[in-house]
């Protein structure tokens, strides 16, 4: 498969979403993807269900299809008749085995990566979020540090304030 009809990186992250607390694209567009009408792609599933459990596929509920709607494009003349399936990191990989095509295969190479990447960016940054965490911590206990540091000199010069004059010992000049 030549380089110019690989996909985009930027074309595969964008689709995929975060619903149900996983990562997953919507049946619409990988079937954009593969090149191959959404019904062939729902087909194919139908016909090797058992190969899709609800951790690998699942169908969105009306509210999320809700939430979700404006994000894609609908037909003017009826749009969607049936609530659209999602397929998780598992799935996808899943219909790899589902769909023959070579443009499936490689599509499923690249679509596969993106979930890798996107996978190493959340790991990435709950790092960050650790580290910033870590440093917020520090930077409290260094506000605590400098109150009391300070609450030390002012008790220090209100006793020097206070002190009363002391009577020298000693020679007298």
């Amino acid at each position: 498969m030549d380089d110019q009809s690989l996909l985009s990186e930027e074309s595969i992250s964008n689709k995929i979403y975060f619903i149900r607390g996983q990562k997953v694209m919507i049946d619409i567009y990988l079937a954009l993807l593969y090149g191959i009408e959404t019904r062939v792609l729902k087909q194919a599933v139908k016909r090797n269900i058992a190969r899709f459990p609800e951790d690998f596929m699942f169908e969105l509920s009306q509210s999320e299809f809700n939430n979700l709607k404006s994000q894609f494009v609908i037909s003017s003349w009826g749009g969607i008749r049936k609530l659209p399936s999602v397929f998780t990191e598992h799935g996808v990989l899943m219909l790899s085995s589902v769909l023959k095509s070579d443009k499936a295969i490689q599509t499923n190479i690249q679509i596969m990566r993106i979930f890798t990447k996107v996978r190493k960016m959340l790991l990435d940054t709950t790092e960050i979020k650790v580290d910033i965490l870590h440093i917020q911590k520090k930077l409290e206990n260094h506000d605590k540090n400098i109150e009391l540091v300070f609450s030390y000199l002012d008790e220090l010069t209100e006793k020097k304030e206070n002190e009363i004059e002391r009577i020298k010992i000693g020679y007298k000049n």
